[in-house]
């Protein structure tokens, strides 16, 4: 890239398996020469797909992104647990599975749809009295977790090997923020009546970003060698497609918005929220949300 060269915006990763989140995070760093910049949403190191990396000011929207519902393509395997309800796991149990059907199946799935409660499983980032879950798991402890509630939004299967000792079962599913997927397969399997883990796992969709349009890091390093990094960042406003917006002068946004002062909105369709303020050339200069049977917002962010 060129010297002084600064840039906002959001990149999707496709994440490739052996790679934490801060993994690509710190590749991008070095690919990139930037400092300020983040991942909107954790991945397990061997689940691949999309991975949204905020650059520049678009770390501070970064809450935003992870806020969005994810869709996941995987796979899970019945008749097999193991200790981190995934295939890394080492396994715990193992028993032969007979008679499960296609339409068992699908009316399991969907007793799941809607708001459900999830016991965050031992191997994970939950931090109880300061400890990370998975560093307790390595030293061999288990504790009490609280059930979490999340969302399903839509759980499809779109396959089945039902002819083995341990079936395997492909599905797609939507879901909210801080779903565990593997907890799902073992909760699946245990309405089944067996123990089950999950067998694959790839993130097809993060918010308004897709597998299609992710790249990989070695795609990122070729844009900039070429200085064609802008090409393939998606600019802040277009990060938050499911946000209003409000166009402001840019006397409005030099003299109200960037003072941090309120200001009079009437052309919103919905009552009470947060909305984007962009300027003429649809360039995110604030985030402003509006009280209920009020005409006046507040800023929540401004981005200089």
């Amino acid at each position: 890239m060129r010297k002084n060269q600064t840039f906002d915006g959001v990149l999707p990763i496709n994440k490739p398996a052996g790679m934490t989140s801060h993994d690509v995070v710190a590749s991008l760093r070095r690919i990139l020469g930037i400092k300020k910049i983040g991942h909107a949403g954790t991945l397990d190191p061997e689940v691949t797909g999309v991975l949204p990396i905020c650059i520049g000011k678009a770390t501070r929207i970064s809450e935003f992104l992870m806020e969005s519902p994810k869709k996941y393509q995987g796979q899970l395997t019945l008749g097999k647990s193991t200790t981190t309800q995934d295939f890394t796991g080492e396994t715990t149990e193992r028993v032969d599975v007979y008679g499960v059907t296609k339409e068992e199946i699908e009316r399991v799935f969907e007793s799941f749809i809607g708001e459900i409660e999830q016991v965050p499983p031992m191997y994970s980032s939950v931090k109880i009295h300061g400890k990370k879950l998975y560093e307790l798991a390595r030293q061999g402890k288990e504790v009490v977790r609280k059930p979490r509630k999340v969302t399903i939004y839509d759980l499809k299967l779109i396959g089945c090997d039902l002819e083995h000792n341990n079936p395997t079962i492909d599905f797609q599913v939507v879901c909210s923020k801080g779903t565990y997927v593997r907890t799902l397969c073992v909760d699946i399997g245990n309405k089944l009546g067996y123990p089950a883990h999950m067998s694959k796992l790839v993130r097809l969709e993060s918010g308004s970003f897709n597998l299609e349009q992710s790249l990989s890091l070695e795609e990122v390093e070729r844009h900039v060698k070429e200085n064609k990094l802008d090409e393939i960042l998606v600019p802040m406003a277009n990060s938050l497609p499911d946000f209003q917006e409000v166009v402001l002068s840019d006397e409005e946004i030099l003299n109200k918005v960037f003072n941090g002062q309120v200001i009079r909105v009437e052309s919103l369709k919905f009552d009470e929220g947060i909305f984007k303020v962009v300027n003429r050339d649809g360039k995110l200069v604030a985030l402003y949300e509006k009280a209920k049977d009020s005409l006046i917002a507040k800023p929540i962010k401004v981005f200089k």
